[in-house]
């Protein structure tokens, strides 16, 4: 597998939106890249993303579920991350994404959403947690 793309929103202390093209040739000229910064400067986020998209849950949360979610970024009312990967199967879309009820800060927490698409055809293969996982 190698990640082409990551798109997340909302994830820990980084609000907003943030998004790493991997194909960028910063990333691809050298063949290899290190993420450094300092102490709460979101290394570790950009993981947590890609564990999100990939399988709906980071190593270090374990779950992310309708009664709990540590990840998502204080006062925001919706958390998201997506990557864009390939394989030797082809190119695929992994989202995932959880909200609070009406898009507020201080709404209850809805289910959390997962599906894994076809890149190049846009079909989705599969839209519930496990699906996407055992696809990934």
């Amino acid at each position: 597998m190698k990640i082409l793309k990551l798109k997340f929103s909302n994830l820990n202390s980084l609000a907003g939106t943030w998004e790493i093209d991997f194909t960028n040739p910063a990333f691809t000229s050298s063949g290899i890249f290190v993420i450094t910064g300092p102490t709460g400067s979101g290394k570790t986020t950009i993981l947590d993303a890609i564990c999100l998209a990939l399988y709906g849950r980071t190593p270090r949360l374990d779950k992310v579920t309708k009664a709990s979610n540590h990840i998502m970024t204080r006062h925001t009312g919706e958390c998201s991350a997506e990557v864009v990967f390939e394989s030797q199967k082809g190119r695929f879309i992994c989202h995932w994404n959880q909200r609070r009820a009406r898009n507020k800060p201080d709404g209850e927490l809805q289910a959390p959403q997962h599906e894994i698409s076809n890149a190049d055809t846009g079909e989705i293969l599969a839209s519930k947690i496990q699906q996407v996982r055992d696809i990934v």
